[in-house]
C-alpha cells in the first residue's frame, strides 16, 4: 500500500485532487498511522484508469461508470462493454471535431489567399 502523498507525488497530482475521486466513490482508501489514507495496488490501478480516462476526454460520471463496473461485474464483460460504447461514442465526437477542423482550416486557407491578393494588388498600385 502506498500514502496519499506518495500516491500523489508519483502520479503528479493533488492529494485534494484523490481525496476528490474517493468523494466521488470512484477510489477508496484505507486508513491507517493517525488516519492517513493509503491507496492499494487496486485502487492505484484503478487511479491509472482514471487518468487514461481523463486523457481521452471522458468525464468523470463516465468513468466512474466504466472503473465500477468490475466490481460488479469480476468477468470484466460489462465494463469492456460499457467502455466499447462509450469509446464509439468518443470516437464519433473526435471525428466531428476534427470535420470542423478541417472545415475552419480551409475557411483561414481561402480568407488567407484573398488577403493576400489584395496585398499583391495594393503594393502593385503603390509602384
Amino acid at each position: 500500500m502506498k500514502s496519499i502523498r506518495v500516491i500523489a507525488k508519483e502520479y503528479e497530482l493533488s492529494t485534494r485532487t484523490l481525496r476528490y475521486y474517493e468523494e466521488l466513490g470512484i477510489l477508496s482508501s484505507h486508513r491507517v498511522d493517525k488516519g492517513i489514507r493509503y491507496f492499494t495496488k487496486r485502487e492505484e490501478a484503478k487511479l491509472k484508469l482514471i487518468l487514461r480516462g481523463k486523457t481521452y476526454g471522458f468525464s468523470l460520471e463516465e468513468i466512474k461508470e466504466m472503473v465500477l463496473l468490475f466490481d460488479y461485474d469480476r468477468s470484466g464483460k460489462k465494463q469492456l462493454e460499457k467502455t466499447i460504447e462509450y469509446g464509439q461514442q468518443k470516437v464519433k465526437e473526435i471525428d466531428s471535431k476534427i470535420e470542423e477542423l478541417l472545415e475552419i482550416r480551409a475557411e483561414i486557407v481561402k480568407t488567407d489567399r484573398i488577403f493576400r491578393e489584395k496585398l499583391q494588388l495594393l503594393m502593385e498600385d503603390e509602384k
